[in-house]
């Protein structure tokens, strides 16, 4: 199984920006973004193929946010801007083996990073 280490998260305001790290102990074929907020189910942010780079968003985050990596680091990142308070939630980066990107096509995941931006 694949070890994942996220950094990155914080506070900011609404229209600020930040970037989450995913440093991964090896490789997968996919590797993604979820969140969580208080008493939501865990969704789908983006995703990244480490083989072409092909990547893949949900719409509410698209124009928004980036997912990106760093090949020879085995790091995903996500950059995220204009933030918005719904984004608030608890983020979590993913490793799978499967070309789909639900929660259960990921088998290995990070502890999670929260990520709060104030009104």
């Amino acid at each position: 199984q694949v070890q994942l280490v996220e950094s990155g998260g914080g506070l900011v305001q609404a229209g600020g920006s930040l970037r989450l790290s995913c440093a991964a102990s090896g490789r997968t074929y996919n590797m993604g973004w979820f969140r969580q907020a208080p008493g939501k189910e865990r969704e789908f942010v983006a995703s990244l193929r480490w083989s072409g780079g092909r990547t893949y968003a949900n719409d509410s985050v698209k124009g928004r946010f980036t997912i990106s990596s760093d090949n020879a680091k085995n790091t995903v990142y996500l950059q995220m801007n204009s933030l918005k308070p719904e984004d608030t939630a608890v983020y979590y980066c993913a490793a799978g083996f499967s070309l789909g990107v639900g929660v259960r096509d990921f088998g290995s995941w990070g502890q999670g990073t929260q990520v709060t931006v104030s009104s």
